[in-house]
């Protein structure tokens, strides 16, 4: 596997059929565990299609594999970035991390996708509580 992000939040790896593993570590990590998991179903359930699509999860290692959703994005302006993750919201979710490290292009559509939802906002689910790091 190919190591993509090394944190004291999360260890990212690409395997060798494009999957994507992530562990999740540190401070809070089941709950973010949980949290992603859960924004992943939710989307999935709502046919988002510039998400990646959660194949497997583990909660003994806090640990998720999901499909590839391509390459991240190294300059992309502003006003286009608030779109894509106001186009998040209209299924159900605000991202609550919103910054071009979170957006991939996927070039098999000529899609931006939005990746890691660790921190995310269910807004149709009462008793969220986010899990931004300064909530």
């Amino acid at each position: 596997m190919q190591g993509m992000k090394d944190t004291v939040r999360a260890l990212v790896r690409i395997g060798f059929d494009g999957r994507v593993h992530k562990t999740f570590r540190g401070s809070r990590a089941k709950e973010r565990f949980e949290n992603e998991v859960r924004v992943l179903q939710h989307l999935a359930d709502r046919d988002c299609t510039f998400v990646p699509k959660l194949l497997e999860f583990d909660p003994a290692e806090l640990r998720i594999v999901t499909t590839n959703c391509g390459a991240r994005v190294e300059h992309l302006g502003e006003e286009r970035q608030k779109e894509l993750f106001a186009e998040l919201e209209k299924y159900g979710v605000r991202h609550e991390d919103p910054f071009l490290r979170n957006i991939t292009y996927r070039v098999a559509d000529g899609r931006f996708c939005l990746i890691d939802f660790e921190f995310a906002t269910l807004l149709d689910h009462d008793g969220q509580v986010s899990l931004k790091p300064d909530a």
